[in-house]
């Protein structure tokens, strides 16, 4: 099949297939004589199997890692155990992260019970007394690896 087919079939943008290839989690497809590349069903299954894990928020690197060991059907299934087990708390630390979030939202929330003129809008003066004060801090991410 061809890469709009394949596309279509798994409900994945073209370019997020060229990308999955470029980086190695999917094969390179097979030209054809006219250039265009040639997708089979391993394919569609493998990029599934990707898609699943995207679902699950795992990482390119980890997605990498787990399918270098379901291509190893014989190995022990140990290092899969320990990957999951690293990415639920990585998702533990994410859902606390939410719920702080969700906390400081409602506080900031709070500061306008009703409507107001914008210059005495509660919501409106916290974020700009706290971007005034605030310093840039580096985004917390997950672990390492592509999004």
């Amino acid at each position: 099949m061809r890469i709009g087919d394949l596309a279509e079939s798994t409900g994945t943008a073209i370019e997020t297939i060229r990308f999955y290839e470029r980086e190695g989690l999917i094969p390179a497809a097979q030209r054809a004589e006219n250039n265009y590349r040639m997708y089979t069903p391993a394919h569609a299954e493998r990029l599934a199997f990707i898609r699943h894990c995207r679902n699950l928020d795992m990482t390119l690197d980890e997605i990498r890692t787990l399918l270098r060991l379901r291509d190893a059907p014989l190995q022990d299934c140990g290092e899969v155990n320990a990957l999951l087990d690293e990415h639920i708390g990585h998702v533990n630390h994410r859902i606390r992260e939410l719920r702080t979030l969700q906390k400081d939202l409602k506080a900031l929330r709070a500061r306008c019970g009703t409507p107001n003129a914008i210059e005495q809008c509660g919501i409106l003066n916290e974020l700009d007394t706290a971007a005034a004060q605030s310093t840039p801090a580096p985004p917390h991410r997950h672990i390492r690896g592509t999004h």
